[in-house]
C-alpha cells in the first residue's frame, strides 16, 4: 500500500475535522477541540447523547427456511425448486446444498434463544410452502405446519413477536413440473390457496404476514440469468409474465389472508427494491432520484401500489409487455398494511438529465467500495434514501427494513472470539442512516438484520456467512461474534452504538 504524503499535523487534522465536523460546523480547529474536551469532561449522564429511534422501534433477526431448516425429507415435506437445483452439477459454488444447513427444524429451541440472548423482539421467517403442501396444491400436510406451530409456542414463550413470509422461493418442485412455475397463472392462484391455509391456522399467533419476498431476484437470477432455481434463462416476453404472475400471486394473497385471517392481521410485500440515490443532495437530483425509483420498480412495487404499469415501462417492454387484464390490476394493488424493505446496496446513483426520463444513472467506478461479497457495495446512504423514497413516492406509512446485513470471512481466535468489525462497521453506518431517517419522520417502524445465524446462502453456498453467529456446519456448533454484542447493545439503548 503506497504511502500517503501527509505531516503528522496535516493527518491529525484531517481526522479531527472528519470526528468533529469542522466544515459543517463552521469552527476552527481549536474552537472544535476545546468543545470536544469540554464534553469529554462531563460526567457520562450529562453529555451530549445522539438521538435514539422512536419509542418502541422494533428490533429483530430475519432468516429464510430453506437456508436453514434442514430436513428436506422429514415428516412430509416435498421437493422445492431448490432441492432439485442444489443437486444438479455447476449450480452451488461449493457444491453444498440445503439438505440439512442449520439443522434448524431440530434445534429451533436453541436458535430462539439465540435471539432472546440478543434481546430481539421480533423474528422474521419463512414459511416452506412444500411443508405444507408437499404436491404444491391438494391435501395440506399436518406435521408440516406442526412444526411452524412449535416454532411460534416457542418465540411467543420468550416474548418474541413473528413475522411470517410466506414465499422465500422455495416453490413446490410439483407446482414447477405440472405448471411451469411462475410462468402460469395457476401457479398464482395456488399460492393464494396456501395462503389462505396458513393463514387460517397461524394468524392467531402472527399477526405479520410478508407475501412474497424479494420479487425482483427470483425474476432476474432465477428465470433470466439461470444462477437461482429453478435455472431458466427466459426470454424478455417471458420474464415479463413470470414477473405479472408474480404480481398478482401477492395481491391474490392478500385477499386471502384478508379473507381467512384473525381480525388484525397485517399484510403486505418485502421487496428488494431497485435503489435510486442523488448523486448530489441537490433538489434537482433528489427528484430525479425518486424518478428513477418509481420507473426502476415499475414491474412490481408501482404497479402493487399505483395498480397500473407505467407508461414507460410499457413502451420500453413494447410487444414483450405482459398481457394483463384490469382485474388483474386490481387485484395486484389490493391495499397493504405495510412494506417490507430489503436494504443492501446502493442500485444506482442518480444525476438529473435534461432527457426524456429526467434521469441519468453514474456509471460506478471501478474503485467503489464493497464488502466480502463482490455485489455488496458500500453506501450506507441507500439506508436513508429507500425508505424514503417508497414513503413519499407511494404514501406509505408503515415500513419494515426486512433485510439488512453483509457477509464476511472472519475465523474464530484462539481464544474462540471472532472480531468481524467489517460488519460491525456496516451494520453502524447502515443503522446511523436509518437513524437520519426516523429522525425526520420516515415511517420505518422495525429492523429485522439478515442473518441470526451463518446459513445457506443459495448459489454462493455455505461460502459467505452473514450471521450475527458463526455456524460451524460440521458440528452446527453456533458462536456469536462481536457483532451479536454490537446489536445487542444497540437494542438494548435503542441507538446505535
Amino acid at each position: 500500500m503506497p504511502l500517503l504524503k501527509f505531516s503528522r499535523r496535516q493527518f491529525a487534522k484531517i481526522q479531527f475535522s472528519k470526528i468533529l465536523g469542522w466544515s459543517t460546523l463552521g469552527m476552527s480547529g481549536a474552537t472544535a477541540a476545546r468543545r470536544a474536551d469540554a464534553q469529554a469532561a462531563l460526567p457520562r449522564e450529562s453529555r451530549t447523547a445522539p438521538p435514539g429511534f422512536p419509542n418502541g422501534f422494533l428490533w429483530g433477526t430475519a432468516t429464510s427456511a430453506y437456508q436453514i431448516e434442514g430436513a428436506v425429507n422429514e415428516d412430509g415435506r416435498g421437493p422445492s425448486i431448490w432441492d432439485l437445483f442444489t443437486h444438479q452439477p455447476g449450480t452451488i459454488s461449493d457444491r453444498s446444498t440445503g439438505d440439512t444447513a442449520d439443522d434448524h427444524y431440530h434445534r429451533y429451541k436453541e436458535d430462539v434463544q439465540l435471539m432472546k440472548a440478543l434481546g430481539a423482539k421480533a423474528y422474521r421467517f419463512s414459511i416452506a410452502w412444500p411443508r405444507v403442501f408437499p404436491d404444491g396444491t391438494g391435501t395440506p400436510n399436518p406435521k408440516g405446519l406442526d412444526f411452524y406451530n412449535r416454532l411460534l409456542d416457542e418465540l411467543s414463550a420468550n416474548g418474541i413477536e413473528p413475522f411470517a413470509t410466506l414465499y422465500h422461493w422455495d416453490l413446490p418442485q410439483a407446482l414447477q413440473t405440472r405448471f411451469g412455475g411462475w410462468t402460469s397463472r395457476d401457479t398464482s392462484k395456488a399460492f393464494a390457496d396456501y395462503a389462505a391455509y396458513v393463514a387460517g391456522r397461524l394468524s392467531d399467533r402472527v399477526k405479520h404476514f410478508f407475501t412474497i419476498n424479494e420479487c425482483s431476484r427470483t425474476v432476474s437470477l432465477g428465470h433470466e440469468y439461470g444462477s437461482d432455481a429453478p435455472g431458466l434463462k427466459l426470454p424478455r416476453v417471458e420474464l415479463n409474465q413470470v414477473r405479472h404472475h408474480i404480481a398478482l400471486g401477492h395481491g391474490l394473497a392478500v385477499q386471502a389472508i384478508r379473507a381467512h385471517a384473525h381480525a388484525g392481521t397485517k399484510v403486505g410485500p418485502a421487496e428488494n427494491a431497485v435503489s435510486c440515490i442523488p448523486a448530489i443532495d441537490t433538489p434537482a437530483n433528489i427528484r430525479a432520484a425518486e424518478i428513477a425509483m418509481r420507473e426502476l420498480n415499475a414491474g412490481y412495487l408501482t404497479v402493487m401500489l399505483e395498480g397500473k404499469y407505467t407508461d414507460a415501462y410499457l413502451a420500453q417492454a413494447g410487444a414483450d409487455a405482459p398481457k394483463f387484464t384490469p382485474e388483474d390490476l386490481r387485484i395486484i394493488s389490493s391495499p397493504v398494511d405495510f412494506v417490507g424493505l430489503n436494504v443492501y446496496m446502493p442500485d444506482h446513483y442518480v444525476v438529473a438529465a435534461d432527457n426524456i426520463s429526467g434521469f441519468t444513472l453514474a456509471p460506478f467506478p471501478a474503485s467503489f467500495p464493497h464488502m466480502d461479497a463482490p455485489w455488496l457495495r458500500f453506501g450506507p446512504e441507500t439506508m436513508y434514501w429507500t425508505p424514503r423514497h417508497v414513503a413519499k413516492l407511494w404514501n406509505v406509512k408503515s415500513i419494515y427494513i426486512t433485510e439488512n446485513g453483509t457477509s464476511g470471512t472472519d475465523q474464530p481466535a484462539a481464544d474462540g472470539s471472532i472480531s468481524d468489525l467489517d460488519r460491525v462497521m456496516y451494520l453502524r453506518n447502515y443503522l446511523a442512516q436509518l437513524q437520519r431517517a426516523t429522525a425526520e419522520g420516515v415511517p420505518v417502524h422495525g429492523y429485522f438484520l439478515w442473518s441470526l445465524l451463518d446459513n445457506f446462502e443459495w448459489s454462493d453456498g455455505l461460502e459467505k456467512r452473514f450471521g450475527l453467529y458463526r455456524v460451524d456446519f460440521d458440528t452446527q456448533r453456533r458462536t456469536p461474534r462481536l457483532s451479536a454484542s454490537f446489536y445487542r447493545e444497540t437494542i438494548a439503548r435503542n441507538a446505535i452504538v
